[in-house]
């Protein structure tokens, strides 16, 4: 798809050899749903069939002060809020259906905002049949007479078909009707009033050169993911009121020509529309819905319903299938309905809503990261790896983007305003989708037996004025005689009359007796061949006996080995959930020993930091301190003198000669003949210097003691 906006496309890179003609591009087309009021603010406009314009609502420009452009989207039609189912089948489903009784494959899918018609485009609504029930009558319409008989079929679990005989497929019928509570055959069923209207198509749909010497089969699945999960939802599964058991996820699997599928799925098969529906709708009833603030029934899961279409060719006398599993035709068309993608805060979810809203937008994520990657690669030449085992949904569907089959999408939009920032995303991935190129599926390989030999070996009764058996052995009589007797002595005329009577008598008596004779020999044929008939009947129960205990004790063997699957199964599922839960925990720990290293290196940042100011401060106290102890005072006589935080003075009193120290600071005043009394300490210390530590003061100051005084 290309948009209106004014950009210069970057030219592609074609590969080396690579053939484009041999491709298609994927087939998207958008359909616009009615507003739900004639007075809502719509934001999609519908230019021409094939191109819409967005308007950004008023609303969203107040809230956002921009000034935005109108933008335009082509797609390769687009069908207006007045398009009829029947319009879009035409033009959409029908060459799906027409290729797929023609052995190719197809997929479908609606791709949309929750609410924007996806399941009504698929599935329709009473008076107005989707996609799906048109396509199921359009399929039956082509192969109605050429349909095998029921069993002749039968799917194995290796996404391929068995095929039997119509003797064994009747003896299987039998027995499955001779089980008690059989389902009824499709030709006594009733349809349920409650799809009844949805099944109901007015036009007649018809394939195109259907292959007239080949018997067909048609089986469907229905599957859902959900949380990523593959759910089978026509499985049955025996109620248990006490301890209900859960539904059980299915396995993707590859086959031998390595295309995906669920092992395990329920394959039904079905011979006309309505039983096809019926087991459609048996599933749909299970399928998971919710209500939301956007849909009061919001689908929460992508469904998905496969049409599987087995063709095998007749034998040369055109009267049975022929025997070869070679010659098995198997084609397949996906009807996908995909969840609504959507805005969580829009939605209102909480709890399990929330988280289903969350793996729905994952998935989808993963569908456009695919369309992404394919897209570059193909226009750019690069050999980028596709995630297609990101999600399940992308998982199984890989095959048809390498070129197993047609792709084509329906957009369906809501043209209200409310939805312009999801429409406006979901454009944007259709833009990308429609640039994506898929390789055109190779034609099947014609099994080369002679054509027409279906009607060349049937008995074909009277046509036109060809005669009947009785005008022929009348006409065998010899004729009668005129019976007109005109005179009463005429004597020739009866005459005449009874020898033709006798002749014709005669003849009948011959006639009788070689019918006769043949009719006993013929007695004697039939009893001949009754004897020889009950001689293989004995010996083919004989061998039917042999056969139903070797197929019992195969039975035995696969539920054996059924058991021991699942066992596995649930093993490397419960593997799996440890194996997440350790990688959980290995996360965690790695995100927590980080955390840790960041936290030491932080630690022994600071730490550095911590002892180089530590070491710039020891470096400069001692430099401090070396340049105080370095300032040396010197004396009146050129000595040093010594320096003192504080003076204490002596005192000395007679007559008992005791020592009595006093602080020159509170010492109290004494009288003048009492100086008489200090000692030669007082002349000692009378060269101290009072000094405070950490003052600057030198030798020679404040001399806080008395001169010596000269005694009288």
């Amino acid at each position: 798809m290309k948009s209106a906006r004014a950009k210069t496309p970057r030219k592609p890179t074609v590969k080396k050899g690579s053939q484009t003609n041999l491709k298609d591009p994927v087939g998207v087309y958008c359909r616009v749903r009615p507003l739900g009021f004639p007075d809502q603010e719509c934001c999609i406009e519908v230019i021409n069939n094939t191109t819409v314009q967005l308007h950004t609502p008023e609303g969203y420009r107040l809230n956002r002060n921009g000034d935005y452009k109108e933008t335009q989207y082509s797609f390769k039609q687009v069908f207006g809020t007045h398009t009829t189912q029947k319009e879009l089948f035409d033009v959409v489903a029908n060459p799906l259906v027409n290729d797929l009784i023609h052995g190719k494959n197809g997929l479908l899918f609606t791709y949309g905002v929750t609410g924007s018609g996806k399941t009504h485009t698929m599935t329709g609504s009473p008076g107005e049949g989707g996609l799906l029930p048109r396509c199921l009558d359009m399929i039956f319409n082509s192969i109605g007479s050429f349909q095998a008989k029921r069993y002749v079929f039968k799917s194995n679990d290796r996404n391929s078909m068995d095929i039997q005989c119509e003797v064994d497929a009747l003896l299987e019928r039998q027995k499955r009707e001779a089980m008690p509570n059989p389902k009824t055959s499709s030709s006594k069923r009733q349809v349920d009033p409650e799809f009844a209207d949805m099944i109901t198509v007015q036009e007649f749909c018809k394939a195109e050169e259907v292959d007239e010497d080949s018997v067909y089969g048609v089986f469907v699945s229905y599957i859902e993911i959900y949380n990523n999960y593959i759910y089978d939802l026509l499985e049955e599964v025996p109620f248990d009121p006490i301890k209900p058991k859960p539904p059980q996820s299915k396995l993707l699997r590859e086959d031998k020509n390595h295309n995906m599928y669920v092992a395990g799925c329920t394959e039904v098969e079905v011979k006309s529309t309505e039983e096809a529906f019926e087991v459609f709708w048996r599933g749909q009833k299970k399928r998971r819905i919710a209500n939301t603030h956007l849909n009061r029934e919001s689908s929460r899961s992508h469904s998905v319903f496969n049409i599987k279409l087995v063709q095998a060719p007749l034998d040369a006398d055109g009267d049975n299938v022929l025997q070869e599993k070679e010659q098995i035709t198997i084609s397949q068309l996906s009807l996908v309905d995909l969840a609504g993608s959507e805005r969580t805060n829009r939605t209102r979810a909480e709890g399990n809503r929330l988280r289903e809203a969350g793996n729905i937008n994952q998935s989808l994520m993963t569908l456009r990261t695919c369309m992404d990657v394919l897209r570059e690669n193909q226009m750019y030449g690069t050999n980028k790896m596709v995630p297609y085992r990101d999600s399940k949904l992308t998982h199984l569907f890989k095959n048809y983007f390498d070129g197993e089959g047609k792709v084509r999408m329906i957009v369906c939009v809501n043209p209200k305003a409310e939805d312009y920032e999801e429409n406006l995303q979901v454009m944007r991935f259709a833009e990308v989708t429609q640039e994506v190129e898929v390789a055109r599926p190779v034609d099947k390989a014609i099994c080369g037996l002679t054509p027409g030999r279906r009607y060349r070996n049937q008995p074909r009764g009277p046509v036109g004025n060809e005669p009947l058996v009785t005008d022929v052995v009348l006409q065998s009589f010899p004729p009668l005689p005129s019976c007109e007797i005109l005179d009463i002595n005429d004597e020739q005329t009866l005459p005449r009359l009874i020898e033709a009577l006798e002749k014709r008598h005669n003849l009948r008596q011959m006639m009788i007796d070689e019918f006769n004779k043949q009719s006993n020999a013929f007695k004697a044929l039939l009893q001949e061949f009754d004897n020889a008939v009950l001689s293989k009947e004995n010996h083919m129960q004989g061998k039917l006996n042999e056969k139903e205990k070797m197929i019992s004790g195969q039975k035995l063997e696969i539920e054996r080995l059924e058991k021991k699957n699942k066992t596995l199964e649930y093993k490397i599922e419960i593997l799996e959930k440890t194996t997440t839960i350790y990688e959980e925990d290995k996360r965690n720990l790695q995100q927590e020993l980080e955390t840790q290293n960041q936290k030491l290196q932080r630690q022994f940042s600071d730490k550095r930091r911590l002892e180089a100011r530590l070491q710039g401060m020891v470096t400069e106290t001692t430099m401090k301190w070396e340049k105080e102890c370095g300032d040396i005072y010197k004396t009146r006589g050129g000595g040093q003198s010594v320096q003192f935080t504080d003076i204490e003075t002596l005192k000395q009193e007679s007559p008992n000669g005791s020592r009595k120290r006093r602080s020159s600071t509170v010492a109290p005043a004494q009288p003048d003949g009492a100086e008489s009394e200090w000692t030669d300490v007082e002349t000692r210390c009378s060269v101290a210097v009072e000094m405070r530590a950490g003052s600057q003061l030198g030798p020679g100051y404040q001399h806080h003691a008395q001169p010596k005084r000269k005694k009288p």
